[in-house]
């Protein structure tokens, strides 16, 4: 299913969404047992979590897109170079465009293509890492971590928890108990909505958690020039949000939140656009003040853009509103174990 249709089928109250999840109701059945058994397996030890060449930190959550996984893991990658740590980021790469994201946002970290985790980690390894941040590996249990940083989004909570394919779960909520720290990200949600859902998912991990808010930041011209360089007023402003991410309605209600008049064109996560779809687009946006997509797209459609409006990019800028001090303990601890990592033998 494409992302519209699955999110209607998810989401929606009518009888074509409810009659919908019923038919896929058994398949969710069979998906839930099978996550069932694996987790008991590695629970059990009869599965084990192997050690990577160097400490790791996972970032992941429960649900397919979405959640905000690649700000919160780049952000991660950001603190510890600050702090003076060699960090990689590591992860399977899905699509494309998230390679190309890391490293647009942290020039200079390496990013580690793998389906392999612990792979993955032997060859950070080798470009000079003492640490990687796992990009999306909640559920990739084979690799041992420092912790677990699983994150919510505060627009969704931790309902309806309809496992695949009736529901965009790949676990149950029951599963926060493996996190080692809870993080509420909201994009349009209010604080207090971010610290309802937080205290829920807190009180299923029994762990510490944080809230982060993933705002629009400057936006950017994909041809060069800079940031700032379209009105910074877009009240009343009609703008072309072309974008294929999970959960396109949120960063269309983040631009709208500015004022602007949001036509949104949106397409599958991952989207691999062609170019007579970018022309058919750029037809469309005639006589607006802006195309808009994320960093996401620009880094796929970017170089290829030739409307006359100009492309722009948002990314999501983070600040944490809550729990700033379970974060910071969690940098220090992921230092503390750079420093003193012994790599396993082999064998």
């Amino acid at each position: 299913m494409s992302v519209s249709v699955a999110e209607r089928v998810w989401f929606g109250t009518r009888l074509g969404a409810r009659a919908g999840r019923a038919a896929l109701w058994p398949a969710s059945v069979c998906f839930r047992g099978s996550v069932a058994l694996r987790n008991l397996a590695y629970d059990r030890r009869l599965l084990r979590a192997r050690a990577g060449a160097i400490p790791a930190i996972g970032v992941g959550n429960l649900t397919v897109g979405g959640t905000g996984k690649t700000p919160v893991a780049a952000w991660l990658a950001g603190e510890l170079a600050r702090r003076g740590a060699h960090p990689a980021i590591v992860l399977r790469g899905y699509g494309g465009d998230e390679p190309l994201v890391h490293e647009r946002l942290n020039p200079g970290v390496p990013v580690v293509v793998a389906s392999d985790r612990l792979g993955g980690l032997a060859e950070a390894a080798r470009r000079g890492a003492d640490i990687g941040v796992l990009d999306d590996a909640f559920q990739h249990r084979r690799a041992a971590r420092l912790a677990d940083v699983v994150l919510v989004a505060a627009e969704r909570g931790l309902t309806p928890a309809r496992l695949l394919p009736a529901g965009p779960y790949r676990e149950p909520p029951a599963s926060l108990r493996r996190a080692s720290l809870v993080v509420v990200t909201r994009k349009t949600a209010s604080p207090e909505q971010a610290a309802a859902v937080l205290a829920r998912a807190t009180g299923i991990s029994g762990g510490p958690g944080a809230v982060v808010h993933l705002a629009p930041g400057a936006l950017v011209w994909t041809a060069g020039g800079g940031e700032g360089a379209v009105p910074a007023d877009l009240t009343g402003r009609r703008v072309v949000l072309l974008t294929g991410v999970g959960e396109p309605g949120l960063v269309r209600d983040q631009l709208a939140g500015l004022g602007a008049r949001v036509e949104l064109q949106a397409y599958p996560d991952h989207h691999a656009f062609s170019n007579s779809e970018l022309a058919r687009a750029a037809g469309a946006a005639g006589g607006a003040a802006a195309v808009v997509c994320t960093l996401k797209d620009a880094v796929r459609i970017g170089a290829r853009w030739t409307g006359s409006v100009p492309l722009w990019y948002v990314s999501q800028r983070l600040t944490i509103d809550q729990g700033a001090e379970h974060l910071a303990r969690l940098l220090d601890a992921a230092m503390a174990a750079a420093v003193r990592w012994t790599p396993p033998t082999a064998g």
